[in-house]
């Protein structure tokens, strides 16, 4: 799941950066606020990938999808590619654990065949 999951994080990153672009030319917002917002969820992008692996991870990851969504609200393409990345986001986490059971369940298979040699 973490390669899944950490995957759809690194490309968010570029989006959000790409993103804090667009809103300074199209808002009346200030550099400083475009980059304050658009630095806290890069950051939070690249923590979530190396945390991925602790309890919280994937609610915290849900949450940042939300305010990806929520970004729509001042670079409207962002509702779009917001629930592109959410989708992303359900899949990474989905089939990631399905591919962590499998790989258990094939490791488990190869111990006891290696138990039923010796």
């Amino acid at each position: 799941m973490r390669t899944l999951c950490a995957s759809t994080l690194i490309g968010e990153f570029f989006v959000i950066g790409f993103a804090g672009l667009v809103a300074m030319q199209m808002t009346d917002l200030s550099p400083a606020t475009v980059w304050t917002v658009s630095g806290v969820a890069m950051l939070l992008c690249v923590l979530l990938c190396g945390m991925l692996s602790r309890p919280g991870a994937v609610p915290v990851g849900w949450a940042l999808q939300i305010g990806l969504i929520a970004a729509g609200f001042v670079v409207p393409a962002m509702f779009f590619l917001g629930a592109c990345f959410a989708a992303l986001w359900w899949a990474s986490v989905h089939f990631g654990r399905k591919i962590d059971e499998a790989k258990a369940r094939f490791a488990a298979q190869a111990a006891e065949a290696g138990e039923g040699v010796a």
